[in-house]
């Protein structure tokens, strides 16, 4: 027969067990001088809000550190793929905030596809040191939820991972520019989540 302090240390563990599957993936801190490269298309960009209102700029205030904005409206994945390696050798980040797939999945573009071209950039970011972390764009629809490759990719690299966000934004009439943008407002809003992960996985 089990001892009763057996039964409560093994409960405590599957308790920490539980717990630790729902922490943030952390991240190393940001030294004072790090470079912080947000990649993507129009959402980066800031598409619907006034010009330095996009959520990169927000969120430079907000980490204190350079965040770059590298979102080229319209572009599909395998763009960004292509285009990836130049932008990581041109800024040298030590965080890459990845937003990407959404004009692949309004385009209808094939899910594996966009899945593997994801995974592809974060590679290529791993291979140079560079930490990652990952935004799920919902796919068009009733729903306006993300497909569930993102979420699996976040899992399987355990990357810091918000596939809540633009699911809000883009279902918030009063955060929106357009049917797929935000407004300055929902850039806000982005720029704090983001914040807020960032932080939660530095341990903060």
């Amino acid at each position: 027969m089990r001892k009763p302090g057996g039964i409560f240390a093994l409960a405590l563990l599957l308790l920490l067990a539980i717990l630790g599957c729902d922490r943030t993936p952390p991240l190393s801190p940001l030294a004072p001088e790090a470079v912080v490269l947000a990649f993507g298309d129009s959402l980066t960009f800031g598409t619907g809000a006034p010009r330095g209102q996009a959520y990169p700029d927000v969120l430079q205030q907000l980490l204190a550190h350079r965040v770059v904005n590298a979102g080229v409206p319209g572009e599909v994945s395998t763009e960004g793929l292509k285009r990836l390696p130049t932008i990581l050798a041109e800024y040298r980040p030590a965080l890459l905030i990845l937003c990407h797939g959404g004009n692949d999945l309004l385009r209808r573009h094939d899910l594996a596809g966009i899945e593997a071209n994801l995974r592809a950039m974060i590679e290529l970011a791993r291979a140079d040191g560079i930490e990652v972390v990952l935004l799920g764009v919902p796919q068009p629809g009733l729903l306006v939820r993300p497909p569930d490759f993102y979420q699996r990719i976040a899992a399987e690299y355990r990357l810091p991972y918000d596939g809540e966000i633009l699911h809000q934004l883009l279902t918030d009439r009063a955060l929106k520019s357009d049917t797929i943008h935000p407004n300055a407002e929902g850039y806000r809003k982005l720029a704090a989540a983001l914040h807020e992960l960032i932080e939660n996985a530095q341990g903060g």
